[in-house]
C-alpha cells in the first residue's frame, strides 16, 4: 500500500457554478455547485441539438431535409440567423446556424419540426433529460430564453457535453465552426462566441450562454493527447472572465493532472484464498486496463485496498467478479472498480475436501476451551 505525499491544490473558480470532468476516467476534478438548478441561457440549446441529433440517427430526418419557418420562429428576439417565413433551412444549416450563431429562431424552427409545437418539444426535452441521467434539468423552451422552469444544473450540462461527444461524433465537428452566416444575412453575428477556438489547447466545443439572470457561461471541451476535459462554468460577469477562467481551467485540467495504467488483465492484483478449491487462491485482475487520474508531481504512489469476502469458494470462473479495487489518489475522488477472477478454480477433488474438513475439524478442536475436571 503506497501513500501520497503532496496534496493537490483545488481550482479556486470565482464562478458561480463549475464542474470539470477528466472523460476518458470519469474523473470529477472539480465540482462548485454542481447539482443547483440554475438558468441555462444558451447552453441549454445543447439539448436541441441532442434532439435533432437523435433525430437524425434513428433516421426521422436527414441532414438535407429543409424545415418550416413559422411566424414565430421569425419573431424570436436576441441571437438569430435572420430567418423568415420564405426560408427553407436544412437540419444541416439550422445545425450551424444554432452552434456558431447561436440562433433563437433556429430552435424554434427545430422543435416546431420535431414536436409540432416548442411547448411539446421542451417536455420532450425534460423526458430526454432524465433518460440520459440528468437530475436536476428541466426545460420550457428550446432556445435558453429566460423562464422559470428553464433550469439546468451544470453537472448536468456536462452529462449531456459528454453524450454529444460520445454518441454522435460524426456531428461533433460542427462545434469547432469558427464562422457561419446563413445566405450572408447576419455577418456582425457569424462567428462562434466559443473563445477558446484556434487558441491552441485542444478546445473543440461546445457551447457559449449568457442572459442577464444567468451571466456569462460556457459548456466546453478540449482534447490533447488521449486525454479529454470536458467543462461547464456559469454566472461568471463579463466574457473577458468566462475566456480567462475557461482558459485557466483547461490549462489547470492537463498540467496538473496524469493518466495512468496502474492494473492490467495480465498481472493479478492480489492472490485471494479458495474454498475447496482445486488449487488454494486465484489471481484478482481488472476486466480491463485500469487507468485512472493521478497528481502529476504524485503519479507514482497512490493508497489502494482491495476488498471481499473471503476465502472465496469454489468452483470459480474466470471472469467472476469477486473483489472490488479502491484506490485513493491524493485529493482526488475516491475509485472503486471490480475485480474479477483470472482463472478457472474447479471444486477440489475428494481428498482435497477431506483435508479441508480435517483441518477444519482439527482447528475446533484444538481451539476448544479445556473442560473443568
Amino acid at each position: 500500500m503506497l501513500l501520497g505525499a503532496t496534496p493537490v491544490l483545488a481550482f479556486e473558480t470565482t464562478a458561480g457554478a463549475a464542474y470539470v470532468v477528466d472523460a476518458g476516467t470519469g474523473t470529477v476534478l472539480l465540482a462548485k455547485n454542481p447539482d443547483e438548478p440554475l438558468p441555462p441561457a444558451s447552453m441549454s440549446k445543447l439539448m436541441t441539438l441532442y434532439m435533432l441529433f437523435d433525430a437524425l440517427r434513428d433516421g426521422r430526418v436527414a441532414l438535407d431535409e429543409p424545415f418550416t419557418v413559422s411566424s414565430r420562429a421569425r419573431s424570436m428576439g436576441g441571437s438569430t440567423m435572420f430567418l423568415n417565413e420564405q426560408d427553407r433551412p436544412t437540419a444541416e444549416e439550422l445545425i450551424q446556424g444554432i452552434i456558431v450563431s447561436s440562433g433563437n429562431d433556429a430552435t424554434v424552427v427545430v422543435a416546431e419540426g420535431l414536436a409540432g409545437s416548442e411547448d411539446a418539444f421542451a417536455r420532450q426535452m425534460t423526458e430526454m433529460a432524465k433518460q440520459l441521467g440528468m437530475q436536476n434539468s428541466t426545460f420550457s423552451n428550446a432556445s435558453g430564453w429566460p423562464h422559470p422552469y428553464q433550469r439546468m444544473s451544470v453537472r448536468d450540462l456536462g452529462i449531456l457535453a459528454e453524450h454529444l461527444i460520445e454518441e454522435f461524433p460524426e456531428y461533433y465537428g460542427y462545434f469547432a465552426q469558427k464562422e457561419y452566416d446563413y445566405k450572408d444575412r447576419s455577418p456582425a453575428n457569424r462567428f462562434n462566441r466559443n473563445p477558446l477556438l484556434g487558441l491552441g489547447i485542444g478546445a473543440d466545443g461546445l457551447k457559449t450562454g449568457h442572459t442577464q439572470e444567468a451571466g456569462y457561461g460556457l459548456v466546453g471541451s478540449a482534447k490533447q493527447g488521449d486525454r479529454r476535459v470536458v467543462f461547464v462554468l456559469t454566472g461568471l460577469d463579463s466574457q473577458a472572465a468566462r475566456s480567462e477562467e475557461a482558459q485557466a481551467i483547461v490549462n489547470w485540467s492537463f498540467r496538473h493532472f496524469v493518466e495512468k495504467t496502474v492494473a492490467t488483465p495480465d498481472a493479478p492484483v492480489v492472490q485471494a484464498e479458495v474454498w475447496m478449491g482445486a488449487q488454494r487462491t486465484v489471481g484478482l485482475v481488472p476486466p480491463a486496463p485500469l487507468n485512472v487520474l493521478l497528481p502529476a508531481l504524485n503519479d507514482k504512489t497512490v493508497e489502494a485496498e482491495v476488498v471481499y469476502e473471503g476465502p472465496i469458494n469454489a468452483p470459480v470462473k474466470t471472469g467472476d467478479q469477486l473483489a472490488e479495487l479502491v484506490l485513493k489518489p491524493e485529493g482526488l475522488p475516491e475509485i472503486r472498480r471490480p475485480l474479477v477472477a483470472a482463472e478457472d478454480v474447479p471444486l477440489g477433488g475428494f481428498v482435497v475436501r477431506m483435508k479441508t474438513a480435517a483441518n477444519l475439524l482439527f482447528d475446533k478442536f484444538i481451539n476448544a476451551p479445556a473442560e473443568a475436571s
